[in-house]
């Protein structure tokens, strides 16, 4: 047999059978059909003969039960469905009845498709869908969608489409059906003239009129092949049937994914309300990453810087046994323990005896309840707090038990709320008259919670004879000069008060310590919020998963006909997965500037807000990650489709 005897399309013992329940359907029941270069070839038959199932099994979307199916020589029984698809795409063009155009794509982009797959730059694609279309007449029409085109229009585009990749084989199922007879008429014309220019034409009818066209007519009836006018095996011009774009053999993964980027912008806008609600969760959960770790790193910053401006070269001396929680109101510490650690312990710069209670200031018809502390005179000196009107008072004064106080500065706006001077007027601590010598600079919010310029100081002295009735003190501050020895006078504190006492009834901490305690709880909570808002994420994630699931389900015949068209496996996963991640972006980017913003407004309630990039970069890479981990599931299904099932999809 010559060369151009060989047949461009053979079926030996092909069978096509569908199991219904108990009932097993023979669609192709041993068929034997062989096809040569350059024909037109009609395939009749009636409803349920099996002309359907014979083109899907031709056109490599179906592949049969039995038997050989050979393309130029090639057996593609044993071809992978990626192979598969490169065949469709370097073979066959086709042609629906029902056009299947995608609905969110223009006439252009419609066409361009098989190229996208076979791996045409888009300027390429472009100008070839252009040149197709202008050559049908519909060069205006390239930027309308099929809804805006009439159904001769839609054929024409199909067929355009179906020429994109110059396919040596054209394969029309029914493509008059759904025309008048003026449209019928120019597709068969279409046809008629692709096949005088070399390519082999297949047209599945079960018009007589349509089949007249056709050089060679097989008529198909339950599943046999019953009639067949003759074969052509010679044809002159066979060799220029061959494909002219052979060099495609796929398109490259960053092509394919910026068309699908594309692809998925469109499928979005178009379904957009339904995209919003799928962007809420990630936006939501976004957000509340970026807001929540903000508000909790500012907490934490904030609780830390006051700390740290009780020095970090403190120690503080209370009373009860180490581990045990006490209220202060415990007859350990005295003052004398005080003096005893300024005259026995080195590297001390300064030791404050405190006792602390609440009491009722009053000054003319202003009263309120303030905290008043009893304090040596290096209290300042301690606590690195300033004196910023008048003086504290002196050790002389402790001395004297002098009844002088110090405001803090809430303290001094709650009793001279219209800027009065303060120095030298009378309170009444209780009923007892005290000298106003000072106020102290305003230290805000205590680390324990409170405000610490709702204070107002005396000597301990005076405090402890005439405010508290007592003799013990609520702790001993002690500010270390080196802090590179704060340990080892912490021990030697520790050693000295257990000698007095006898007893370990007292306890010694340092700032440090309290430091790290407060950063390991801070630490925590912002664990803690952050984990909240990651659950919002992966809610957000399953929204996004639900939401592809469905558009598989919507989108399953556009799926076929990518499938159709030669998109493999990969290019379908890309596709969806992409799309995934090109919600989850948006949303990302939406839910970073969100963030912000909600923490911004947060902010002006006197909220502390410290933002870093690192939450921020986390939350939106977690974003787009659980979009394409979301993403995959949805993407894998529709990977998977059987071609055929997903053309015949409503």
């Amino acid at each position: 047999m010559s060369e151009k005897s060989q047949p461009l399309i053979e079926l030996k013992n092909i069978s096509r059978h569908f199991s219904s329940g108990e009932t097993t359907v023979k669609a192709l029941d041993n068929v034997n059909l062989s096809i040569y270069p350059g024909e037109f070839v009609a395939i009749m038959g009636q409803s349920g003969s099996g002309k359907s199932t014979m083109m899907n099994v031709l056109g490599c979307l179906d592949r049969p039960t039995h038997g050989s199916y050979q393309i130029m020589g090639t057996d593609v029984s044993n071809l992978s469905p990626d192979e598969l698809a490169a065949l469709r795409r370097q073979t066959f063009g086709f042609i629906f009845q029902r056009y299947n155009l995608l609905g969110t794509a223009n006439a252009a982009e419609n066409v361009e498709v098989p190229a996208l797959y076979a791996g045409l730059s888009r300027t390429e694609r472009q100008t070839r869908a252009i040149e197709l279309l202008t050559g049908l007449g519909l060069g205006d029409r390239c930027d309308h969608r099929p809804a805006q085109l009439s159904g001769g229009q839609q054929q024409r585009v199909a067929i355009a489409r179906a020429l994109m990749n110059n396919p040596p084989v054209i394969l029309a199922d029914e493509p008059t059906g759904a025309l008048d007879s003026k449209s019928s008429e120019d597709v068969m014309d279409l046809l008629k003239k692709l096949n005088a220019e070399g390519r082999t034409i297949i047209v599945i009818t079960h018009e007589e009129e349509v089949a007249a066209h056709a050089e060679r007519i097989i008529r198909i009836g339950d599943g046999k092949i019953v009639a067949d006018n003759g074969t052509k095996p010679e044809n002159e011009q066979t060799g220029s049937t061959r494909q002219s774009h052979s060099k495609l053999t796929g398109g490259s993964i960053v092509g394919e994914t910026g068309e699908a980027v594309r692809t998925a912008l469109r499928a979005l806008r178009v379904n957009f309300f339904r995209t919003t609600l799928t962007l809420l969760g990630i936006i939501i959960g976004v957000a509340a990453v970026i807001t929540m770790m903000a508000v909790g790193n500012g907490s934490k910053e904030k609780v830390l810087t006051q700390i740290s401006s009780m020095g970090t070269n403190i120690l503080n001396i209370r009373p009860g046994a180490p581990g045990i929680r006490n209220s202060g109101d415990n007859a350990t510490l005295l003052p004398s323990d005080a003096q005893a650690i300024s005259d026995n312990i080195s590297n001390i710069e300064a030791v404050v005896p405190q006792r602390s209670g609440k009491k009722t200031l009053r000054l003319g018809n202003i009263d309120a309840s303030t905290t008043v502390e009893g304090v040596g005179h290096t209290f300042p000196i301690a606590r690195d707090w300033e004196v910023e009107k008048g003086t504290f008072f002196t050790e002389a004064d402790i001395r004297s038990y002098a009844a002088v106080i110090v405001l803090g500065a809430t303290a001094e706006k709650n009793f001279f709320p219209y800027g009065d001077d303060p120095i030298g007027k009378f309170i009444l601590v209780g009923n007892i008259p005290f000298e106003i010598i000072g106020v102290m600079k305003s230290k805000g919010a205590a680390p324990w919670g409170g405000d610490q310029d709702d204070t107002a100081w005396v000597p301990y002295t005076t405090g402890l004879v005439r405010l508290f009735g007592s003799n013990y003190l609520n702790s001993i501050t002690v500010k270390v000069d080196d802090v590179a020895q704060i340990e080892q006078t912490e021990a030697d504190i520790t050693a000295l008060l257990k000698e007095r006492h006898q007893i370990e009834n007292f306890n010694v901490r340092n700032t440090a310590s309290f430091l790290e305690m407060a950063t390991e709880t801070q630490n925590t909570l912002t664990v803690l919020l952050g984990a909240v808002a990651a659950i919002s994420l992966l809610v957000g994630g399953i929204g996004v998963m639900n939401i592809m699931l469905v558009s598989v389900i919507e989108r399953t015949r556009e799926i076929g006909i990518r499938m159709a068209t030669g998109a493999r496996r990969r290019d379908i996963m890309i596709q969806f997965n992409t799309e995934a991640g090109v919600v989850c972006t948006i949303g990302g980017v939406i839910g970073v500037l969100l963030g912000f913003f909600a923490g911004y407004i947060l902010s002006l309630f006197d909220v502390e807000i410290a933002f870093s990039t690192g939450p921020a970069l986390l939350a939106f890479v977690c974003a787009v990650g659980t979009g394409l981990l979301f993403g995959f599931l949805p993407a894998r299904k529709a990977a998977h489709l059987d071609p055929v099932v997903a053309l015949s999809s409503e």
